[in-house]
């Protein structure tokens, strides 16, 4: 195990530069994701972590040691990719230890592996398979496994669960951070999924257009995001956020009009932001016509609209509303957060 150390990472195709100094701590056992939109730059971070992609400007140290120039196999590090990339013509025990079987391991020593991260991973009984008798989730597995077996410094995952589908992404995730907790070796894992960045991470990136927008704990970013990004990027459903003016102790936009602290953002055009679990049923506050009710069992989601703006409201009780009515919701005071509307950061 080791820690990562990036310091003003940059990538550049042609004139065009796509990872903007980009710094990041990632201590010795900890599990940091990379996560974001589409052409975020992430993929390509990772990809640079692993040394599949040339570093065009700052460093990147694995342990004690600088690894820019060194080769993918000299990095002591095992990566996990989106398509699995098993061999189809070997068995799942030979697909695990080839890598081991290249470096002139000893067969007794694979052997001893293999079946060490077969028996954690429960591929025990399907050693003797061939991937396209296996499930996509007994694949991800061996693919797993076959990082596992190299007992690597870092473990590198590339979207591993994209093309599962949602019931077996939910228990992949839970044994992903299972692993960890029991190997406890350094872990990079990049997904485009907010909610796998939430339930996995002990510390998320939040990146965009190739800069780390935030990188915090999980719930950090949920309780104070930095930017409209990250409150927009972090939650599902996403927070509801409403341009309007600071003024006089009170948040006005067109047909709403909400008190602030006194002071706050004075004169300024601000977003106001609030997540869908903070709006309640009140006697004043925002008035809004119901467009969907969405039960999903454990809670009643609503999407309203007020004015011309479409709002979500997240209720845990089973409540009986229809399209067509109309409801008044206010947010709770302490649940409120602030955005200046020009730069997008935080107030306060």
């Amino acid at each position: 195990m080791a820690e990562v150390k990036i310091r003003d990472l940059r990538k550049s195709y042609g004139g065009m530069e796509v990872v903007h100094g980009v710094d990041i701590d990632i201590p010795d056992g900890q599990f940091l994701v990379l996560v974001g939109p589409s052409g975020c730059g992430k993929s390509t971070l990772l990809r640079m972590i692993a040394g599949l992609e040339s570093i065009t400007g700052g460093t990147i140290s694995i342990g004690e040691r600088v690894v820019n120039n060194l080769a993918p196999a000299e990095r002591d590090i095992a990566m996990v990719f989106q398509n699995y990339a098993l061999y189809p013509h070997k068995t799942v025990a030979a697909n695990m230890g080839f890598a081991l079987k290249m470096a002139g391991m000893p067969r007794a020593e694979i052997d001893r592996r293999v079946a060490q991260a077969a028996e954690i991973l429960g591929l025990t009984p399907y050693l003797a398979r061939y991937p396209r008798a296996l499930s996509g989730g007994q694949r991800q597995r061996v693919a797993m496994g076959r990082a596992i077996v190299r007992n690597p410094q870092v473990f590198l995952f590339d979207e591993p669960l994209s093309n599962l589908d949602a019931k077996l992404r939910v228990q992949m995730r839970s044994e992903i951070r299972e692993l960890h907790q029991r190997l406890g070796t350094t872990t990079v894992y990049v997904t485009h999924d907010q909610i796998e960045a939430m339930t996995m991470a002990d510390t998320i990136v939040v990146m965009r257009d190739g800069h780390i927008a935030q990188m915090g704990a999980p719930l950090e970013l949920y309780d104070r995001p930095a930017n409209i990004f990250v409150a927009a990027f972090i939650g599902s459903p996403s927070m509801n956020l409403i341009e309007g003016v600071a003024g006089g102790g009170r948040f006005e936009a067109e047909g709403i009009s909400l008190p602030l602290p006194t002071g706050a953002a004075e004169g300024r055009k601000v977003t106001l932001g609030i997540r869908p679990e903070h709006l309640r049923l009140a006697d004043q506050g925002i008035t809004a016509g119901i467009v969907v009710v969405e039960p999903t069992g454990s809670e009643t989601h609503l999407v309203v609209r007020a004015g011309r703006r479409e709002l979500v409201a997240v209720f845990r009780d089973r409540l009986a509303f229809a399209p067509g009515q109309t409801v008044t919701l206010a947010p709770d005071p302490g649940q409120v957060h602030l955005f200046d509307t020009e730069t997008g950061e935080r107030i306060g």
